[in-house]
């Protein structure tokens, strides 16, 4: 059996699934932001007109869902697998939102690498020809989370520079054996990197390390530098996680020129908005990359990619027994198929 691993950790798709249709869903604060005209829909009631939060989240994710597999031009039944994930406790965003779906659900917690880790995995079951056609499905919203985080939002708490602002927002894609535009080429999972934060208000510094582990070794096995990448796009660093992330390269005698970028820094204007050191929440990449990224490179003027999702794989338990935040990064490489 031909291995399709180079190097340490890389996995290499030879037969290179395409991203055959993707949409993203968020809500009003999101709408307000820079990418408020690439969104497919946005939501100025944070209910989505329903009774809780919880199943606004849900909503989300099944319309989300919906949309990326029509503009994928198949029906929902068409869809053979669902890898999909959110914050909430059972992630209970995901199994109600697609409980009606008919779809065999593969359900994930990655924190916010969960959509990254859902593409790899979608890419991976079309890529050895266990399905024709998968799907990768992520959602947070904020209200769900700061509840369930940190304090429900009516406690008013005073929020640290270091925090990052939850996103509202779902974002879908459909991995398919067929097609092109975009195309998954490689893809490198993530491990555990923990250093030691135990601040829950500042994930950037707790998942920069594993952003850093996970891309070096994806450079590594790849014999690749960023300069061979037109963007490097992390979820979600937000400020003060890209900055820590740059001087950890730094120390390596490697730097990136202006591609490296973040999905917490592109969905917001942090000084218009106050979302203090950007967005977060598996929602966010989720929707900038199905809104932002997958454009540009359907479009060519992005070529080659590298969707580096980061996690804090933390939980309330954790947190309250003064345990520290574990980080994880998985990595996947995109490349445009359209002549500029």
């Amino acid at each position: 059996m031909a291995v399709k691993r180079i190097g340490t950790r890389t996995l290499r798709f030879d037969n290179r699934p395409s991203v055959a249709g993707y949409a993203s869903i968020v809500g009003k604060k999101e709408g307000e932001g820079p990418l408020a005209k690439e969104f497919d829909k946005i939501y100025d009631d944070s209910y989505l007109g329903e009774a809780s939060f919880e199943k606004a989240e849900s909503r989300m994710q099944q319309e989300a869902f919906e949309r990326a597999a029509s503009k994928s031009g198949f029906a929902t039944g068409d869809i053979d697998v669902i890898y999909a994930g959110d914050l909430l406790n059972q992630c209970i965003a995901t199994s109600f939102g697609l409980r009606s779906s008919g779809v065999p659900l593969v359900g994930l917690y990655g924190a916010c690498s969960t959509f990254a880790e859902g593409m790899m995995l979608a890419s991976m079951t079309v890529d050895g020809g266990y399905a024709s056609r998968a799907a990768a499905i992520a959602s947070s919203h904020f209200a769900t989370s700061e509840r369930q985080y940190r304090t429900p939002m009516e406690y008013g708490s005073q929020r640290a520079p270091t925090a990052q602002w939850m996103v509202t927002g779902a974002g879908a894609c459909v991995i398919s054996d067929s097609g092109g535009g975009i195309r998954v080429t490689h893809a490198t999972p993530g491990r555990i990197v923990d250093l030691g934060v135990i601040d829950q208000n500042n994930m950037g510094a707790a998942m920069a390390p594993s952003a850093h582990d996970t891309l070096t070794a994806l450079f590594t096995d790849t014999g690749t530098t960023p300069a061979d990448y037109d963007l490097v796009v992390t979820g979600d660093l937000g400020a003060v996680g890209l900055e820590l992330l740059m001087e950890l390269f730094k120390k390596d005698g490697v730097n990136f020129a202006e591609n490296l970028g973040d999905c917490g820094l592109l969905i917001f204007d942090r000084k218009a908005q106050d979302v203090h050191a950007g967005g977060s929440g598996c929602g966010c990449s989720a929707s900038v990359m199905c809104a932002h990224i997958f454009d540009k490179l359907r479009a060519g003027s992005l070529k080659r990619v590298v969707f580096a999702g980061t996690g804090a794989m933390l939980s309330p338990t954790s947190t309250m027994q003064g345990e520290s935040v574990p980080g994880v990064c998985h990595a996947v490489v995109l490349e445009s198929d359209v002549e500029r």
